[in-house]
């Protein structure tokens, strides 16, 4: 029999290898694929709709005229909990979800109802008034037009009328509504306009549903018909009057002066069939479906007022949002922004109006009882401190100094005089690019 150096037979060796081999699996780390790491997980969850409650008994209101009551961070805090903030949340979202899939053509062969067209007229005859107005000659002047404020007093003086083609007749109705509708076009003393000057109007037609003017058979006709022409009039309210932006940091990093044409835009195309999120970059779709949809509407006019071509440069935040794999997580993310950016923000909802229909909550404070002077009557915007002895203006160190009414000229009005001046009107190359 064969033998091995060391002496041992061979068929041993052979059988001492097997065993080695056939152990040696148990010797081995057991391999695993390796898995993907999740992706980070949003800490703020989607905000559903909540169920929309019943409209008010008109007979037993009270109206009153709606004045601020989220003067410190205990009052915004109580307001986040209540629920008028749950009423807002659920108006809101359900226009959004009335556009779901919807061009903006949808009601060229729908049937408009009366209502609906009656406030359309409204918005044309607030239009008509710019011309009654112009702006005065201010020297090159970018900021605010003292012309606006002309503007916004021959609007209060026909609201009356204007709510009587909606089916209001009592005065302290039409004081208490009208308010919203006033507060909806910049501010008076400030002449500037942000988001939370757009959600007044939101809150104008809320009142509206309120009084069941505006049942939930409009909303769709609301979001597609009525918010779009409402967006088309600030255009030119803004480029007329050269408003400020209320606001240059948080959710006007998508636009200098909107936020809800986004997530109602973005609603509309939750399941379009090629149009993607990354389609805002195409030229040639924003030209061509930039009239149906709100969303690529708005790129496309920021695109337009901007000196410099590139939203990376413009507008990093549309730039970052267009890297979603889809509309539905675009659509989720505005819901976050609107909860945590406008309505979660206190430089926007210090301006906010409560009245008897969006009522505020109890403990909130009051204007006359800390001494504070009403909203039109306020140069400044900033948070108000209640101390023990007395009420004083203070800075806030998250909102980059724009609680305070800094002034912040607009690249609209930027726009408009370099035409004027016979400036090129193109675009600046940016350095190193």
């Amino acid at each position: 029999m064969p033998t091995a150096i060391d002496g041992t037979s061979l068929p041993s060796r052979l059988k001492l290898a097997g065993l080695y081999r056939s152990h040696i699996h148990e010797r081995l780390p057991i391999l695993t694929p390796r898995k993907k790491a999740p992706p980070p997980q949003n800490p703020l969850p989607v905000p559903e709709t909540p169920s929309l409650p019943p409209p008010a008994d008109f007979s037993k209101i009270d109206f009153q005229d709606p004045t601020r009551r989220i003067l410190s961070p205990c009052d915004h805090e109580l307001f986040q909990t209540s629920p008028t903030y749950s009423l807002i949340l659920s108006f809101v979202f359900s226009l959004s979800e009335a556009a779901a899939d919807k061009k903006l053509s949808y009601f060229h062969d729908v049937l408009i109802p009366d209502i609906v067209k009656n406030i359309l007229s409204i918005l044309s005859s607030v239009e008509e008034i710019i011309a009654q107005c112009p702006p005065v000659e201010q020297g090159g002047s970018r900021f605010g037009n003292p012309s606006f404020r002309g503007f916004l007093d021959t609007i209060a003086s026909q609201s009356s009328s204007w709510h009587s083609l909606l089916g209001l007749q009592s005065p302290s109705a039409i004081s208490e509504i009208s308010t919203y509708l006033h507060n909806s076009f910049g501010n008076r003393a400030r002449i500037d306009y942000g988001s939370g000057h757009e959600l007044n109007f939101i809150i104008w037609l809320l009142c509206l549903n309120r009084l069941s003017i505006l049942p939930p058979s409009t909303f769709a006709s609301l979001t597609l018909l009525v918010f779009p022409r409402y967006i088309r009039l600030m255009r030119k309210i803004q480029s007329t009057y050269y408003l400020e932006p209320a606001g240059s940091h948080g959710v006007w990093g998508l636009d200098d002066y909107h936020f809800l044409p986004f997530l109602f835009g973005a609603s509309q195309l939750l399941h379009h069939p090629y149009i993607r999120p990354l389609s805002i970059h195409n030229e040639l779709i924003l030209e061509e479906e930039g009239d149906e949809y709100l969303y690529l509407n708005m790129v496309r006019e920021t695109m337009a007022s901007k000196s410099v071509k590139g939203l990376k440069w413009t507008q990093p935040m549309l730039d970052d949002i267009s890297g979603a794999k889809n509309w539905q997580k675009v659509e989720q993310g505005m819901r976050r922004m609107f909860v945590k950016e406008v309505l979660g923000k206190l430089p926007v909802m210090q301006h906010f109006l409560f009245g008897t229909l969006v009522p505020a909550a109890e403990g909130m404070s009051k204007e006359e009882e800390v001494g504070v002077k009403r909203e039109e009557e306020e140069m400044e915007g900033g948070e108000v401190a209640i101390e023990h002895d007395g009420v004083k203006h203070v800075h806030r160190n998250d909102a980059w100094g724009d609680c305070c009414g800094i002034k912040i000229p607009s690249t609209i009005a930027a726009a408009q005089e370099a035409k004027r001046k016979g400036g090129e009107d193109g675009f600046r190359r940016i350095p190193f690019d």
